[in-house]
């Protein structure tokens, strides 16, 4: 890293929809539906609060049959590229890439002899339909477990999935996806480390069963974080017991902290201290609703006094510091004028709505 900017680490460009993981392309940010995807109506409109709050990529579940054929419906109404999830049947896989979904989340592997995965890879290529190969701590084969004495280790999770990903390469098949996850984080940062050095197939970040929103967000920000800060990662999910919007939002938090993503506003604000005359804890979680989905590209700054006002945020586009039951108003650092307490929040969004 140079002058705090990230260098991300080169990997190869997959495309999936019409939009690209690896290479040059930004880091993107996935969901999974939490809805049974035989239910096409409640998938659908699931998706499309996904893909309000941001969502670029997600997921679905493909149990049976039944969910694949919903595969068709789902793919007409959304706008974002359609993943499916597919565990041992391979011909969920080949009946989902039939039915127009971009790419497909399965583990060659487990779907049984060499021909079926023949027939999946073959049909992956014919229609530019990536694969992404996902490897989570609980489901590392025997063998390889037994190979570091029964423990689950970086090394082990590596392998499996290099050897997933060799069965494709078998039938000339390269546009792979790997992620390596475990609930673990340290687990998870030193596997995502250690298949950065040996793979440049792009990399999907998680940590898997990451928990609730609040500690999950947690977790999953410091385990994708640290990774992102590395320049390792090319799309991240943040995996909450939850709404899967909640994930969307903490995802794009995570990339507009490294600023590996400057769509939207920042808004920055204090913890408050015993200077503050003001309710700023209010008056920040105000201006935090409204700005949320405001596509401008500024900084915003909510301080409680003059302390850390201007001075410490005198790089933000606009802002307010508290003073005794008022504000100073202040743009780039400048103050343009006060304002009453009861006023702060409405006057702060008028003048953002001006730049």
């Amino acid at each position: 890293m140079q002058s705090g900017v990230i260098e991300r680490k080169s990997t190869i460009k997959v495309s999936v929809g019409e939009k690209c993981i690896g290479g040059d392309s930004e880091v993107l940010v996935q969901s999974m539906t939490n809805t049974d995807t035989r239910d096409a109506v409640s998938t659908i409109n699931q998706i499309k609060k996904l893909e309000e709050a941001g969502c670029d990529i997600v997921r679905v579940a493909v149990p049976d049959n039944e969910a694949a054929d919903a595969i068709k419906s789902i793919k007409k109404a959304i706008s974002i590229p359609l993943v499916a999830d597919i565990h041992f049947d391979y011909r969920l896989a080949l009946a989902c890439m039939e039915n127009g979904v971009d790419k497909i989340r399965i583990n060659p592997g487990n779907i049984g002899d060499k021909d079926r995965v023949r027939k999946v890879s073959e049909l992956a290529r014919e229609r530019n339909i990536p694969i992404r190969i996902g490897v989570n701590s609980g489901s590392i084969e025997k063998e390889i477990l037994e190979k570091y004495n029964g423990l689950v280790t970086p090394e082990g999770m590596v392998e499996s999935a290099l050897k997933h990903a060799s069965m494709l390469e078998e039938y000339d098949f390269r546009d792979i996806v790997f992620s390596i996850k475990a609930s673990n984080v340290p687990l998870t940062i030193a596997a995502y480390r250690l298949m950065a050095q040996k793979s440049e197939y792009p990399l999907h970040l998680g940590v898997t069963e990451a928990g609730t929103v609040y500690k999950g967000t947690i977790k999953s920000a410091v385990g994708i974080g640290a990774l992102l800060a590395e320049g390792i990662g090319d799309t991240i999910r943040v995996s909450l017991t939850g709404d899967p919007v909640e994930e969307i939002h903490a995802g794009i938090e995570i990339l507009k902290s490294l600023q590996l993503r400057n769509e939207g506003i920042e808004l920055i604000s204090c913890p408050t201290c015993g200077r503050c005359r003001i309710n700023l804890i209010e008056i920040a979680n105000k201006v935090e609703e409204k700005l949320c989905g405001n596509e401008k590209k500024i900084k915003v700054a909510v301080m409680g006094c003059a302390v850390n006002g201007p001075g410490e945020a005198k790089h933000a586009d606009i802002g307010i510091a508290g003073g005794d039951g008022e504000a100073l108003l202040f743009k780039k650092g400048e103050i343009i004028r006060k304002i009453p307490q009861h006023l702060i929040v409405d006057e702060l969004l008028k003048e953002i709505e001006k730049l």
